[in-house]
């Protein structure tokens, strides 16, 4: 039987930079969380929007809700996956961030197909700066008990997280579409291009 892959929102908390909740941020006719998740639907077995105890109030049903487990709150994006895991331990993660407007269907299907299963977990890598983007990754069901692992720790950087263990690295075609949205003035220019692309 062929091993089921959940998909994985991350809405984040309250960006300092931002000034607002960016999965509340309206890019494509709809809130970012609500558009990411219908987007996984396509490729996903199953989608949960993952955020903290007070977001997930306001989210609307039919969209499934996984809220950070209190022991988790405030560690930033690695609560999410260990929530995750905690709730459905033998399930590999498809994890996309609610700060990259430009990510398509397209790109995360791509990906899929190129990842190393046997990996431990494998992510869209920056090139440039040397940089895993962990909140477009895939994290196998092993991710888990290493993620409890550094947490018991006070570790919480995914980042390192996929650095020490070898995370294999996906060099997308389109770099442009993996670029984070983390200011209102990248936020303008981001609606405005989307908005120009959909009109073709």
């Amino acid at each position: 039987m062929k091993k089921q892959l959940y998909g994985l929102v991350v809405c984040g908390g309250q960006s300092t930079r931002m000034g607002s909740d960016k999965s509340l941020i309206d890019y494509h006719g709809k809130q970012q969380r609500y558009y990411v998740y219908e987007m996984l639907e396509w490729i996903c077995d199953k989608v949960f929007i993952s955020c903290n105890r007070q977001q997930a109030e306001s989210i609307a049903k039919p969209y499934a809700v996984l809220a950070d487990l209190p022991v988790y709150e405030n560690i930033g994006p690695m609560a999410a996956l260990l929530t995750a895991f905690a709730t459905f331990p033998d399930q590999n993660f498809l994890v996309v961030g609610c700060d990259y407007p430009y990510i398509s269907n397209k790109d995360l299907k791509e990906f899929l197909k190129s990842l190393d299963s046997k990996r431990i977990a494998f992510a869209f890598y920056q090139k440039e700066n040397t940089m895993y983007e962990p909140l477009l990754a895939w994290y196998s069901q092993k991710s888990g008990a290493k993620l409890l692992n550094m947490f018991n720790k006070q570790q919480y950087s995914l980042q390192h997280f996929l650095r020490e263990h070898n995370a294999g690295k996906y060099d997308p075609p389109r770099p442009g579409n993996i670029v984070s949205v983390d200011t209102p003035e990248d936020y303008q220019a981001a609606k405005k291009i989307i908005t120009r692309k959909n009109q073709f």
